[in-house]
């Protein structure tokens, strides 16, 4: 049974991962920065499968250097999936993108010394944005600018590991593929609704959010996101590309709020904040401030080569928005 070595395992994105994965007959080493989640993370994973000894965890913090090599010496790859994320913009950049950078030449270095065949890592849309003027139509050649005006830390974060992977592999054996979603949505598998896709809904199903921002992007169901993960750790035909994974067409958050509203969630507001509010907002709030990337913006991205590579087909935009609001009103009436 081959093992994967899958960082960031507690996360929103890396439990679906571990799931998918030991569906798919792979054995699983979870990173975690502590060892008291262990237990914790087994029970929520053995609700929608049962592990039967394909599941381990070790301690690993991608700002340090123990446990690295050890962590990849008895597996066969890597799924690179841990990295800071928020949307609020923080008051020193390095809090995201050191982290981001420096986790992700751990987890190459310790993967290239022990011999490891492949890397799947995790990266982004925002690492593709152009100058982040708007209107951009994304494919795998695109890359972001992060001296463009409004390159937020966390989109600089995402360029900057990615740049530095394929920079590391360029003149090495070991095999690189980068996975892009956009703004990932779809069901928690845990109980944790402090991350920003589930406080994000939470906030719009109890009327808490009034407005929404102006901004279309294509969109990321994460079951979808894992799915393509583990598929491409041994798909011959993606070495060396970055994989779109996203709804073919680009979606509005207006568009969330009204299919919403018109499947029984009476409290949501589908307003929409007017452009200039956002950037006046924008230079007192951190948060807002984190938005102006895409306020009044329309993002466009090729997933053609995803389908025709994987024979996949995304989950629908519609099915994907209404699963993350009944996965969110569970936990809340829970």
């Amino acid at each position: 049974m081959k093992k994967v070595l899958l960082t960031g395992v507690s996360g929103y994105i890396g439990l679906h991962c571990a799931v998918e994965l030991l569906k798919q007959g792979y054995a699983v080493k979870g990173s975690i920065r502590s060892l008291s989640k262990a237990e914790k993370l087994t029970n929520t994973i053995k609700k929608f499968i049962n592990p039967k000894g394909s599941l381990e965890f070790c301690e690993l913090d991608l700002l340090k250097d123990d446990g690295w090599e050890e962590a990849v010496s008895d597996c066969d790859f890597v799924m690179h999936v841990a990295s800071p994320f928020f949307s609020r913009i923080p008051k020193d950049e390095n809090e995201l993108i050191k982290p981001a950078v420096e986790g992700t030449m751990k987890a190459l270095k310790a993967a290239h010394k022990a011999g490891i065949k492949r890397v799947v890592l995790t990266s982004s849309m925002v690492a593709m944005l152009g100058d982040i003027i708007g209107d951009e139509n994304i494919n795998q050649e695109s890359w972001t600018n992060v001296n463009a005006k409004n390159a937020t830390a966390y989109i600089k974060s995402k360029t900057l590991a990615e740049k530095s992977a394929w920079e590391f592999v360029k003149d090495k054996e070991l095999e690189l593929v980068t996975v892009h979603p956009g703004p990932v949505y779809g069901p928690t598998l845990s109980n944790d609704l402090s991350g920003e896709s589930m406080t994000l809904f939470k906030r719009i199903i109890t009327a808490e959010l009034k407005q929404m921002i102006h901004a279309s992007i294509n969109m990321s169901d994460v079951r979808d996101v894992a799915k393509i993960h583990v598929m491409a750790l041994e798909n011959m035909q993606v070495n060396a590309k970055r994989i779109i994974v996203a709804t073919e067409k680009a979606h509005s958050y207006q568009e969330i709020t009204e299919l919403l509203k018109a499947n029984g969630y009476e409290k949501v507001s589908t307003k929409v904040a007017p452009n200039f509010m956002v950037k006046l907002l924008a230079n007192f709030n951190s948060e807002m401030k984190g938005m102006l990337p895409y306020v009044g913006k329309k993002y466009k991205a090729d997933v053609i080569e995803t389908k025709n590579i994987f024979n996949w087909e995304p989950i629908p935009f519609e099915k994907m928005i209404l699963d993350t609001a009944a996965s969110v009103k569970s936990i809340l009436s829970a």
